[in-house]
């Protein structure tokens, strides 16, 4: 099953990444080894069909593979490594509303008010599981869609719902009610998770965001780092260098102009800290980042 996956999903390859015609989709496919890449997850389900893929966050680090499902709840910046290509996946942007209609649907008592109660404690940000054969089934219609691009507009939508039900008869189901649950510890990090991504180029001050995410900075500083391996301010530090690598490696500047639009005050600063992420300095990072994907480019 997971072979007819894999071939769905090479037959629509375009980038690494691949927005699609169905809502919510996206595929990711990879043939050559690339560098280490920063990524900025979103809360999404990935069906990985082929290869494997290591993901670190600050203090977290976890892989997944062939026929194994990956759940992330929350804006998250992370390096990613891809152990073993090729490498094909599937994955689900989560939409909160629908699946709060589904859960609903199958059991309204524990949705709402008593849903952190009815699945404590909280679970963490990312969790792993294996496909089912059920699962891989409905992730297969759900790609084979793009066959039959007329189909979309009536299908997409119940394939979707079926995807997440099979997902709620697996271990991932404690993190999914708690996607939906508005007054919990996990939805105000990940308020305050999205709150900083918007706002990473500005001085932030953990008072300030503990106010946004309605928590003492103590609680906040307890969860943020359980859900996402890092303090909320090394976060926002993650973010303005994850941004500034990419500006340098698509753009004709200058590490100091990029350090100032990411919201550095110091140049200084900004080198010593982008060499401590990176191991070289921005300039030399670059032109390594350069030459990496020029081999790739020329099938080395």
């Amino acid at each position: 099953m997971l072979d007819d996956l894999a071939e769905a999903i090479a037959r629509y390859r375009g980038d690494m990444w691949s927005d699609t015609a169905v809502p919510r989709q996206r595929l990711v496919t990879l043939d050559e080894p690339v560098t280490p890449l920063d990524m900025l997850y979103e809360p999404m389900v990935c069906f990985v069909v082929q290869g494997s893929k290591t993901s670190v966050a600050g203090d977290l680090r976890w892989t997944s593979g062939p026929g194994q499902i990956f759940l992330n709840s929350l804006v998250l910046p992370v390096t990613a490594t891809f152990e073993e290509v090729p490498y094909r996946s599937a994955v689900l942007r989560l939409d909160a509303d629908l699946l709060t209609e589904l859960l609903l649907e199958l059991d309204p008592e524990p949705v709402g008010r008593d849903a952190a109660r009815s699945a404590s404690p909280e679970p963490a940000g990312q969790i792993s599981a294996p496909m089912t054969p059920e699962l891989t089934d409905a992730v297969t219609r759900w790609v084979r869609l793009l066959d039959t691009p007329q189909d979309i507009r009536a299908l997409a939508g119940p394939v979707e719902t079926e995807i997440l039900y099979r997902l709620l008869g697996t271990s991932l189901a404690p993190t999914l009610r708690h996607f939906t649950v508005a007054d919990s510890a996990a939805a105000r990090v990940r308020t305050a998770a999205r709150w900083i991504s918007a706002r990473y180029t500005e001085p932030l001050g953990i008072d300030e965001i503990a106010a946004t995410a309605h928590m003492s900075t103590a609680s906040l500083h307890r969860h943020f780092k359980a859900a996402t391996g890092m303090s909320p301010l090394r976060f926002q530090k993650h973010l303005r260098l994850q941004e500034a690598r990419r500006l340098l490696l698509a753009g004709d500047t200058t590490a100091a102009l990029v350090a100032e639009r990411v919201g550095y005050v110091s140049a200084t600063q900004f080198n010593r800290e982008y060499r401590r992420a990176y191991g070289l300095p921005p300039v030399q990072d670059t032109t390594r980042l350069r030459g990496r994907l020029a081999e790739v480019g020329q099938g080395a």
